[in-house]
C-alpha cells in the first residue's frame, strides 16, 4: 500500500492564522513570522493538496470551497497536536479538583469532557458540583469550588468565553403547547439564567403566559416540554434529540444570545485547576468546530 504524504502541522497552523485574520500580514504578526514565510507555507500547503485554498482576487483573502473543507479538520489537527504536546510534556498531576457546572449544560456537555480529562489525569479526583450559575459563582468566591462554568447573558472577557449561542423556544415535536393561550411555559426557578430574558421577551410581545414548572430541576422542565404541557427557552446547540426548536413563524418572540463562560478564582487558581481550564477550553473549541460555530473571540473568522 502506498504511503501517504505527511502533513506539516506548521503549514496547517499558518493556514488557520491566514483564514482567521483575513490576510498574510495579520497572520504573520500572529505567528511571529515574516509575511514571506507565511506566504511560502500557504504555497507549500496548496502544492501538497494540489488545490487553491484561498481566493486572492480581493484585498481580504477568502477561503475557496476546498479551503472551507479543510478548515474544520485543520482545527481538529491543531487541537490534537497541542493536546499530544501537553500530554507528553506536562507533569503528572495529582490531587482533587472541584468543578462547578450549571444544571442546564451538565448532561449535554460534561460527560465527554470529564471522561477525557479523567483518562488523561487518572491521579486527579474530579468532583462535580451542579447548581444554578448564581449559586456557583458564590461558591467560587467562597473557595468551595476551584473553577466553574456559567450560563450568562453577557460574554466573559478574553479566554473565559467558551461558547456564544442563541436562545430558542423548544417544544414537543409537532406539539400544540406553543399555540395555546395563555402560553404555557416552564422557566425554572428565579435563579435560572434563561428566565429573565424569556419573561422580558414575552412581556414586550404582549403575550399572556402561564407558568407550568417553576423549579430549578432541569429534568422536570424538560419533562413538561416533552409531554407537550409547556414550552421553554433553551440554547439552540443543546436542544435534546426528543425535543425541537419551535418555528419562529408561529409568532413567538425571539430570544437573545446567551453565553457559556469559564470563571476562575481571582487568584488564578491552582495548577491542576488551570490544567482543567485548559482542557475545557480545548474541548469547547472542538465542539465549536464540530457544530461549525465561530470562535467567540474571533466571530468574523471563516469556518
Amino acid at each position: 500500500m502506498a504511503t501517504l504524504p505527511d502533513i506539516d502541522i506548521g503549514l496547517i497552523r499558518a493556514f488557520v492564522a491566514v483564514a482567521e485574520n483575513g490576510g498574510m500580514t495579520a497572520a504573520a504578526r500572529t505567528l511571529n513570522l515574516t509575511q514571506g514565510a507565511v506566504s511560502q507555507k500557504i504555497g507549500r500547503l496548496e502544492s501538497l493538496f494540489g488545490t487553491q485554498l484561498f481566493d486572492r482576487s480581493r484585498k481580504t483573502l477568502r477561503l475557496t470551497p476546498d479551503g472551507e473543507r479543510l478548515m474544520g479538520r485543520a482545527h481538529r489537527l491543531l487541537a490534537l497536536n497541542d493536546e499530544t504536546w501537553h500530554f507528553m510534556t506536562q507533569p503528572a498531576f495529582s490531587g482533587e479538583i472541584r468543578l462547578g457546572v450549571p444544571l442546564d449544560i451538565v448532561r449535554p456537555m460534561m460527560p465527554s469532557i470529564m471522561k477525557r480529562f479523567s483518562r488523561e489525569h487518572p491521579r486527579i479526583q474530579l468532583t462535580l458540583i451542579s447548581d444554578m450559575t448564581e449559586t456557583l459563582l458564590e461558591e467560587l468566591k467562597r473557595g468551595n469550588i476551584d473553577l466553574t462554568l456559567t450560563t450568562e447573558s453577557r460574554p466573559g472577557p478574553k479566554d473565559s468565553l467558551l461558547l456564544g449561542d442563541r436562545l430558542v423556544w423548544i417544544g414537543s415535536p409537532n406539539g400544540e403547547a406553543c399555540s395555546r393561550s395563555p402560553l404555557p411555559v416552564s422557566l425554572g426557578s428565579e435563579f435560572c439564567a434563561f428566565r429573565p430574558p424569556a419573561l422580558e421577551a414575552l412581556s414586550k410581545a404582549g403575550i399572556d403566559w402561564l407558568e407550568v414548572c417553576g423549579v430549578g430541576n432541569l429534568e422536570s422542565i424538560l419533562a413538561t416540554v416533552e409531554a407537550d404541557m409547556a414550552i421553554a427557552p433553551y440554547l439552540s446547540s443543546l436542544v435534546p434529540d426528543n425535543l425541537a426548536p419551535i418555528d419562529p413563524g408561529l409568532g413567538l418572540p425571539p430570544l437573545p444570545s446567551h453565553y457559556i463562560n469559564l470563571k476562575m478564582p481571582e487568584s488564578g487558581g491552582s495548577l491542576i485547576a488551570r490544567e482543567l481550564a485548559r482542557h475545557i477550553r480545548q474541548e469547547f473549541g472542538l465542539l465549536r468546530s464540530a457544530l461549525n460555530m465561530p470562535d467567540p473571540l474571533n466571530p468574523s473568522a471563516s469556518r
